[in-house]
């Protein structure tokens, strides 16, 4: 089978890629494809997630092998075929290609062909330029929320827990502090 993927920025509206490529080709084969089709460097600890219709990340399939935690079965780049994860039309997939902002890039399996094959991925047309792959300090700064500041993470005042705290359910008197706590009265 050979799939379509269509490739869109929310950054960069004029951005679009279409890439064909082979079912049985390696998220790996379609990670090194869509670095060449946005001319990014090899040097990020890139991620794809399979989505939710609704874009919400379903599996992650990691440029390295990151370590078991023992709760989700993990993927690997160079060792997981988009077969495995990816089968149908409109399916959506997520590309995270600045780990540290965590910007991405969405692609969506527009088509797949049954009856054909492809030997290697093709680029098969690019619209406009890419989204910056890094963002310097300043960029991130002003694009991305601000390190610490809750309110511009959306995060309010209530977000460590304030709401509903009742001074009376405090015992202090459970507390003990050592001689050594900055913090003893």
């Amino acid at each position: 089978m050979v799939y379509t993927f269509t490739v869109f920025s929310e950054e960069v509206e004029d951005f679009g890629a279409i890439i064909k490529i082979d079912s049985e080709a390696t998220f790996l084969d379609l990670h090194k494809t869509i670095l060449k089709a946005c001319k990014y460097s090899d040097d990020q600890m890139t991620s794809f997630y399979t989505c939710s219709d609704n874009w919400e990340k379903e599996h992650e399939v990691t440029l390295e092998d990151m370590g078991d935690d023992g709760y989700d079965e993990k993927y690997v780049m160079a060792e997981t075929h988009l077969d495995e994860l990816l089968e149908e039309e409109n399916q959506k997939v997520a590309y995270i290609f600045d780990p540290m902002a965590e910007r991405m890039l969405f692609l969506e399996l527009s088509k797949v062909e049954y009856s054909k094959d492809l030997d290697k991925p093709e680029i098969v047309k690019v619209k406009g330029s890419a989204p910056q792959q890094m963002l310097d300090f300043d960029d991130l700064m002003t694009k991305a929320p601000a390190i610490g500041n809750a309110a511009d993470m959306g995060l309010g005042e209530d977000f460590f827990g304030d709401e509903g705290f009742n001074e009376d359910e405090l015992d202090l008197e459970g507390m003990e502090f050592s001689d050594g706590d900055p913090y003893a009265n």
